[in-house]
């Protein structure tokens, strides 16, 4: 009988984990054939890939939060078709129980995983807890700031019929999903503040930047829509 060698045994077991994901990928794609341009898988991709750049720094399970990153915005769609009332991050842990669950997974990853959905949220819920929480909750508000968070932020705009800009607006009077529920409403409700939420080293390092360049363009808009540029 062949001897089973220890180095053999760890392969195959990365090979079955790659094989697992690639399935759960594909599961986790069908959520977004609809999606909003602003939440859709492409958001997805890049928050999965700031995952690994952030975690293998932070020494995170990558196998825990490639899962998570995959699966924490498959709940969109309900919060979206709900205008918000449904809060995504709560219902995709849901979704994604059900998912790791018909592939086997234990209930002490699973768990690991569910909490990173459940806390990558800005506005409310659970306080990420764990590393890889934290590097998920990491690169979902750096994918939401700098230029592809302007972009993101304009196309949400767009999608919600909203105006181009509202500079004169009293922003704490404004509501989320009406005319008023512009980009630079974003920027002053949530993106200017994402620096300072950031936990992780690297994230902080990536966040100055896009924070930065993000000050640069408003500045920018204001005075190109008074006329002053």
């Amino acid at each position: 009988m062949p001897k089973k060698f220890p180095e053999s045994n760890k392969l195959k077991k990365k090979a079955r984990a790659k094989d697992l994901t690639s399935l759960i990928r594909k599961e986790a794609k069908k959520f977004f054939r609809r999606a909003r341009g602003s939440h859709d898988w492409d958001h997805t991709e890049r928050v999965l890939q700031l995952c690994l750049r952030i975690g293998r720094k932070e020494n995170a399970d990558l196998e825990v939060l490639k899962l998570a990153a995959i699966l924490h915005d498959i709940g969109r769609a309900k919060e979206d078709r709900s205008n918000g009332k449904i809060c995504h991050s709560e219902a995709g842990a849901e979704i994604a129980r059900d998912i790791l669950a018909s592939h086997g997974f234990g209930e002490e990853k699973t768990e690991r995983v569910l909490h990173c959905i459940r806390s990558h949220r800005f506005r409310k819920g659970t306080s990420p807890l764990s590393i890889e929480a934290k590097v998920l909750f990491d690169a979902d508000k750096l994918d939401s700031i700098g230029a592809v968070g302007i972009g993101r932020a304009f196309l949400f705009a767009g999608e919600v019929g909203a105006r181009l800009h509202n500079k004169g607006v009293d922003i704490s009077t404004t509501k989320p999903y009406t005319k008023e529920d512009t980009a630079y409403r974003e920027y002053m409700v949530k993106l200017r503040l994402v620096k300072d939420r950031i936990f992780t080293k690297e994230g902080k390092r990536i966040a100055r930047e896009r924070h930065a360049f993000m000050v640069d363009f408003f500045d920018r808009l204001d005075k190109e829509t008074d006329g002053r540029l």
